[in-house]
């Protein structure tokens, strides 16, 4: 029979329990931030090529031992503490507690000395500072030393250098890889401050990271790569979205939350956007570079390598690239103007865009027609350009060129091999350096002049050498100068690439986005998302 006064108190109930569920906060939900980067990510390997894309994909992942402020001073990071003797032969670093990898082993002495041998290995910096390095000793699992053949001025610097190549710490494991050898999907162990979800990694389409729920934080503030680097998202994904039309699109519907480098074209569209912000993180620009191949005809002849000096001019570069001067400055100084070490001394005849006293140079340098291969980026805005700029300028000087075009992931593949250009491999290539990479002769990757060890295009020139040894052992900041100076000068007839001027790239984010910290990197940590 049915019972009517226990429905109504059963209905009572059930209406008094939903009522509680509905004054109940709902679960919090998992925070994603989507963004475009400038490039997608097919390379998982930051120390095996210096591309931005590889380096920034670095920094979510593995950590440093030291890292810049927003001063351009370098601070501790994975360091707790560190020590130098009396008499500068030896560096004794500690560090901080809890420093473990994401599959649960803590990190050792033996696996940052490992990684910075391999980081050494490829980088400009790092192969210098190898250089005055007698050797490292293992004093327990948290505490080593490197000790010196002589006194190095710049261990810090090298240590905490911010860009390309980074010196990221990995599990010995892994950075006993093979320097010139790619690691693996499954090696891409970090004890940073975000996880490589691998099973979700889908080349050309999206690459996800999750926050690392292990990863500590120093307890500063976050101050430009150093710092407490405290991730307030749950889950960044980077969506590879190539056509800078459907990128904006997608930011204005607010399907996606950012866009690091969008067209300078569009910027003035996402400016009058009420729900977009422009962010400009990196306020010293980049500069655009033109890289020769120095182990083929042509640019073997270093006369032929000043004749394009000669040749270029930077505004059509910036005009046809970045556009508005607004984002573009003429900036003949090598170590980027703005900046201690700039100067003009010495670079009153080149990079005018003269053609004609280019030729007179060519001729007088013997030039016998060889085809310059240079490779095209077709997939990034800010590159695109610049390569058809280049072959018009060389040849107006006399060179004949041939232009290949690629996506800038087999550019990267590509320049890293030595075979003949008719055979597959390459003449020039154009690229960018950030300003925090190229800021000392030292630092600035493309000045490595050692032969086999320098990256690609592989100059071999003793005189610049010996310059860069005595500016990484000089102390004395007049002195530093003056050997950059002279450097500047020697080079000018000597060059081992060109630089092409400077450029700024502020990002687009939605307006509920904020945090994005002031660097030379863009980073995730720090940044929220309401």
């Amino acid at each position: 029979m049915f019972d009517f006064r226990k429905s109504v108190a059963a209905l009572v109930a059930a209406a008094s329990v939903g009522g509680l569920l509905d004054a109940m906060p709902a679960p919090a939900q998992a925070q994603t931030l989507k963004v475009v980067m400038h490039s997608d990510v097919k390379i998982l390997d930051p120390i095996w090529t210096t591309a931005y894309i590889q380096r920034n994909h670095g920094y979510m992942v593995w950590d440093t031992l030291f890292a810049i402020d927003d001063k351009f001073e370098v601070q501790p990071q994975m360091v707790d503490k560190y020590e130098v003797s009396a008499d500068k032969l030896s560096w004794t670093f500690t560090l901080r507690d809890g420093l473990e990898w994401s599959n649960g082993t803590p990190v050792t002495s033996e696996d940052c000395i490992a990684s910075i041998k391999r980081w050494a290995a490829r980088d400009s910096m790092g192969q210098k500072m190898m250089g005055s390095v007698k050797g490292f000793e293992v004093v327990n699992p948290k505490t080593f030393k490197m000790k010196m053949k002589e006194p190095y001025g710049l261990v810090l610097q090298s240590l905490g250098k911010p860009s390309s190549n980074v010196p990221f710490m990995m599990p010995k494991k892994t950075a006993e890889t093979d320097a010139m050898t790619q690691i693996k999907p499954e090696d891409v162990i970090g004890s940073g401050p975000f996880l490589f979800k691998a099973e979700e990694w889908k080349p050309g389409e999206k690459i996800v990271y999750v926050k690392n729920p292990k990863y500590k934080p120093r307890a500063e503030p976050a101050s430009g790569m150093a710092g407490g680097k405290v991730v307030k998202v749950d889950r960044v994904e980077w969506i590879a979205m190539p056509d800078v039309q459907t990128q904006v699109a997608a930011l204005q519907n607010g399907e996606i939350d950012m866009i690091e480098a969008p067209g300078h074209d569009l910027l003035p569209l996402l400016a009058n956007d009420k729900n977009i912000k422009l962010v400009d993180y990196n306020p010293l620009g980049n500069q655009y570079v033109f890289r020769f191949n120095t182990l083929f005809k042509p640019f073997d002849n270093p006369k032929i390598r000043h004749a394009a000096l000669v040749a270029f001019g930077q505004e059509d570069f910036l005009k046809a690239t970045i556009g508005d001067p607004k984002y573009y400055k003429l900036c003949k100084p090598v170590f980027v103007c703005g900046t201690p070490l700039a100067s003009e001394e010495g670079m009153a005849d080149v990079l005018n865009g003269n053609a004609a006293k280019a030729k007179q140079l060519l001729q007088a340098a013997g030039y016998d027609g060889t085809p310059v291969v240079l490779m095209q980026s077709t997939d990034l805005q800010v590159l695109t350009n610049l390569a058809p700029v280049a072959k018009a300028q060389l040849e107006a000087a006399g060179f004949k060129v041939d232009m290949q075009a690629m996506d800038w992931q087999t550019l990267v593949g590509r320049r890293t091999k030595k075979d003949p250009p008719d055979k597959g491999g390459w003449n020039a290539f154009l690229t960018s350096w950030v300003a925090a990479d190229i800021l000392n002769p030292v630092m600035a990757g493309f000045f490595n002049a050692a032969c086999d060890k320098a990256m690609f295009g592989w100059p071999c020139d003793s005189s610049i050498e010996k310059m860069r040894d005595s500016f990484a052992k000089e102390s004395d900041p007049i002195r530093q100068a003056r050997i950059a100076i002279d450097l500047q000068k020697y080079w000018v007839d000597n060059p081992t690439h060109a630089n092409l001027g400077q450029w700024y790239q502020p990002s687009a984010l939605r307006t509920n986005v904020d945090g994005m910290l002031t660097a030379p990197v863009p980073v995730f940590w720090n940044i929220t998302k309401k």
